[in-house]
Formats: structure tokens, C-alpha cells, sequence
């Protein structure tokens, strides 16, 4: 009986091992077979965002990741054309916005222009701070397209900057303008905050920031002070 039970977990044993070879198999087989078109799908995907916001291209140089002045991770894609500099888009992550972080990617012409910009992912109020992708663009109520930078305030204007901020959503504004600041920084290989932010800014960010005080009643009552305050 001993020795029968001892073959079955033999059988069993043997069994599971071929099972988990032929299973690692095709998996490896499968990844072979799509892991070139995936890469190419993902390579396709990103070219399109930076065409999107970038000054008129033909090549895409290679990316370059690094910190911007807040400390989260930036790339900058430097673009060409007849293989000479064009400008480049930066991708960046601001954390101020009212609904958690927020990814942006703006594109920059040589001489530090804003040619164009995509929210690439956030979470802000639906109908307040959502409006970004809109509000900002040429034709949009707070629109920064051909603005610079590093000559214009591209602060709100209730902190005396030139953008209208989205209204009833001051904070997810003064975040997107804190992503230009950061953006900006990384194109021009400055610290962004120095650049481009004034220093009314950090005075008013803290009191301002819902999501600092721990609670959805206080992001809420935050929410409610700029809806009044407009």
C-alpha cells in the first residue's frame, strides 16, 4: 500500500513537472512572438504624444530621464529636424494637484515656447479641475500656447501671474502651472522652481492644498473656500 501511494505522488510529481515545462514553454514562445510588436506598439504610442505637443519633427532623439526640482521623475525627448535641433518635449509628474499627482507632458520649440501640451494621467474633480486638457489649449479660456516660460509669469493669476485659472479648481491651476515651472526646468537643464515660480507660490500652496490636511471633509471645505473665493 506503502509503495503504491509512494508511485502515485511519483506519477503526480512527474506529471505537474511536465505540465509546468510544456506551460513555461509557450509562454516563452508567446512572449517571443509578441514582444517586438508590443515594443513597436508602445515606441508608435509615444512618438504620437510627443507629435502631439511638439514643434514639427522628423526624428526623435533618445530620452533622457531625470529629476526635476520636486523630486519625481521627468523625461525630456529631444526632437530633430533635417537633422537639426527643433526642441523637444518633457514629460513630468506634479504632486499638487487637488486630486493626487498629475502627469503632463508639454512641448518646447528652441527658444523655450510652449508649443503644446497633454495630461497624460490625473484624477482631479470631474467638471472643476478635469478641465484641464481643455482649459489651457489655444482658443481655452487660461490658454499658455506660444507663451514662454522663462519670460512670461505663467503663474495664476491670483498669485499675479498671466493665467487664468480654471474656475472653482485654483488648486489643480496652480498645479498645471507648477508642471510648466517643472517642465521648463528640465528643458532647460535649470531648477525650475527658481525659473519660473514666484515666491507667493509656496507661501499660499500649503493652506490651499485640500488633500495636505488628511480627509475627504477637509478636501472638501477646501474645494468649497476657492468656489467661494472666485
Amino acid at each position: 500500500m506503502a509503495k503504491k501511494l509512494e508511485n502515485s505522488l511519483m506519477n503526480m510529481f512527474l506529471s505537474l513537472t511536465v505540465i509546468c515545462l510544456v506551460v513555461g514553454a509557450l509562454l516563452g514562445w508567446v512572449y517571443r512572438i509578441t514582444e517586438e510588436p508590443i515594443a513597436k506598439a508602445n515606441a508608435d504610442k509615444q512618438t504620437a504624444a510627443i507629435k502631439a505637443v511638439a514643434p514639427e519633427f522628423d526624428t526623435v532623439g533618445e530620452a533622457v530621464v531625470t529629476t526635476s526640482s520636486n523630486g519625481l521623475e521627468a523625461t525630456k525627448f529631444p526632437v530633430f529636424k533635417d537633422g537639426k535641433p527643433a526642441g523637444a518635449a518633457v514629460q513630468v509628474i506634479t504632486a499638487k494637484g487637488f486630486g493626487g499627482n498629475i502627469t503632463l507632458m508639454f512641448g518646447f520649440d528652441n527658444e523655450g515656447n510652449l508649443t503644446g501640451y497633454n495630461c497624460l494621467a490625473m484624477a482631479e474633480t470631474p467638471g472643476l479641475g478635469s478641465k484641464i486638457p481643455q482649459w489651457f489649449v489655444e482658443g481655452g479660456k487660461g490658454n499658455v500656447i506660444g507663451k514662454n516660460p522663462g519670460k512670461n509669469n505663467l503663474t495664476v493669476s491670483k498669485d499675479g501671474g498671466e493665467v487664468n485659472a480654471i474656475t472653482a479648481a485654483t488648486i489643480s491651476s496652480r498645479a498645471f502651472c507648477d508642471a510648466i515651472a517643472q517642465a521648463y526646468g528640465v528643458f532647460t537643464e535649470t531648477d525650475a522652481k527658481t525659473a519660473a515660480t514666484p515666491k507667493a507660490y509656496a507661501a499660499e500652496a500649503d493652506s490651499e492644498t485640500g488633500d495636505d490636511a488628511g480627509g475627504q471633509e477637509e478636501a472638501q471645505d477646501a474645494l468649497n473656500n476657492e468656489t467661494n473665493n472666485q
